[in-house]
């Protein structure tokens, strides 16, 4: 290799190495938001309150992003129509709102490294949405990997019911609830994040679902509830929006600019893979064997169907945004 052909490599290799620090840090930090969320509830707050606290901090952020990304639109004639608003009210509602707000519920009766693996089980829930909704045709590999996710997951739960109970049923089916509703944010954004960007559609749709919170917190609790409480339960809910939230958006974005979609994506394994570690170093939770293989069952089900050709379902090729 001459002089020239390493100087032109060198930066090219520097660019993946960022790439991939900034789709690593980016599945861990989307994933931590479980364990901030529990540390919350020590303090006698509730799954309505975290998610309240949370989206509060973080719309300022997204409203910046929002604002940024709505002059770029208008530089390159790329605003939304009147259909695009009502289906991004839809997506807020489904993707940001309702499914927040099931798995911040279900972390209250089940370990963050169980919440996680049933998040991840995303990719395998569009793929049976493309089939009963939209009669797509499943290869027999896709149906084997759906197969062995799901046998990772019912692994995993039934050892956690032996450690810690019957509630982690309700918290599972609660989590399970919003993998379902975030899948169906990602079956029905495909078009959206062509026309409008990733970016553009990830702030407005969590401007929206913020205005869905609060009106639901309002309805539901009088404002003063949200006031006098312990001053770590703000720190951890602006960490959370911060750092678990915001942060991860734009993390993701620039790793898929540096790797590309497909290779962003595949870095997501390690979400739950750290939950397991974190949850039992910040939080005290128990690892056990059987944990950890169903662990690996439900990351090697994913990463097959993930695969390049591997999908009859368009799965959203870019990440948007945590649940």
């Amino acid at each position: 290799m001459n002089a020239a052909t390493t100087t032109a490599a060198a930066p090219v290799a520097t660019t993946r190495r960022v790439g991939i620090a900034l789709a690593a840090s980016g599945a861990i930090l989307f994933s931590a938001k479980a364990i901030l969320a529990k540390l919350q509830y020590r303090y006698g707050v509730d799954s309505l309150q975290v998610l309240t606290l949370r989206m509060a901090f973080s719309l300022p952020l997204f409203a910046l992003l929002g604002i940024r990304e709505t002059r770029r639109a208008r530089a390159r004639q790329a605003l939304p129509s009147r259909r695009d608003w009502g289906l991004i009210v839809i997506l807020g509602v489904l993707g940001y709102y309702l499914s927040s707000l099931l798995d911040f519920w279900g972390l209250e009766y089940v370990p963050v490294s169980l919440e996680r693996l049933i998040l991840f089980l995303n990719p395998t829930i569009v793929l049976l949405i493309g089939l009963f909704a939209f009669k797509r045709k499943v290869a027999a590999k896709e149906w084997i990997a759906l197969a062995v996710s799901y046998a990772g997951v019912v692994l995993v739960m039934v050892e956690n019911l032996r450690v810690q109970g019957d509630h982690v049923l309700f918290g599972s089916a609660l989590v399970l609830g919003a993998a379902v509703s975030y899948a169906l944010y990602l079956a029905m954004s495909g078009e959206l994040v062509k026309r409008l960007g990733s970016l553009q559609l990830v702030a407005y749709a969590m401007i929206v679902s913020t205005a869905a919170v609060m009106i639901h917190y309002l309805i539901a609790r009088p404002p003063s509830a949200l006031l006098g409480l312990p001053w770590q339960v703000y720190a951890w809910a602006a960490a959370n929006a911060v750092f678990c939230t915001f942060l991860p958006v734009t993390f993701t974005m620039a790793a898929v600019a540096r790797l590309g979609a497909g290779t962003a994506a595949q870095f997501s394994v390690i979400g739950p893979v750290s939950l397991v570690f974190l949850g039992a170093w910040v939080l005290g939770e128990p690892i056990t064997a059987i944990q950890l293989i169903g662990t690996a069952v439900v990351l090697g089900g994913v990463v097959i169907l993930s695969r390049p050709g591997a999908n009859s379902v368009p799965i959203t090729a870019t990440p948007t945004a945590p649940k």
